[in-house]
């Protein structure tokens, strides 16, 4: 069940990487007591303000090439998609640890009607994200020149 909630800065986040029976119920046991879960279930992001129109997110993909990442606006909602196919472990690997997920996760932002994405950049594991709210001439204000009756 994914929820939608508007551009608030709290994406609703389905995540497919953690999605085995171990993590479901460390969650639930994390929510129940109100300790830190073993796993943290979040896609970080970050949100500027650029100017009164212009926003810029930014998402933190580490590991992600432009290939694993979609990003697409349909009806004023923000989907942005990670999915990267697992590396099959060599005979000769031996990990310690393994902290850097690079499974499948799913964000979504409900911008609203007039909203426009200029572009999208990935840099150095961040993939930032340039959002235009354009506002429809019928509702930008409107400046009424006021007569004077007295100086004619």
């Amino acid at each position: 069940m994914t929820n939608i909630r508007p551009f608030s800065l709290f994406p609703a986040i389905s995540d497919n990487m953690l999605s085995n029976r171990f993590d479901q119920i460390d969650r639930l046991f994390s929510q129940l007591t109100g300790s830190k879960p073993v796993s943290v279930p979040a896609q970080t992001y970050n949100l500027k303000q650029i100017d009164d129109n212009h926003y810029e997110l930014t998402v933190s993909v580490p590991g992600y090439q432009e290939s694993d990442l979609t990003v697409s606006l349909k009806g004023g909602r923000l989907l942005v998609e990670g999915k990267k196919e697992e590396k099959i472990q060599e005979d000769n690997e031996k990990w310690l640890h393994r902290g850097i997920s690079q499974g499948q996760f799913t964000l979504q932002f409900d911008l609203g009607k007039n909203v426009k994405i200029e572009k999208a950049n990935l840099s150095s594991g961040l993939l930032a994200i340039n959002i235009e709210y354009e506002l429809p001439e019928e509702e930008k204000p409107q400046m009424i020149a006021i007569e004077n009756k007295d100086n004619k």
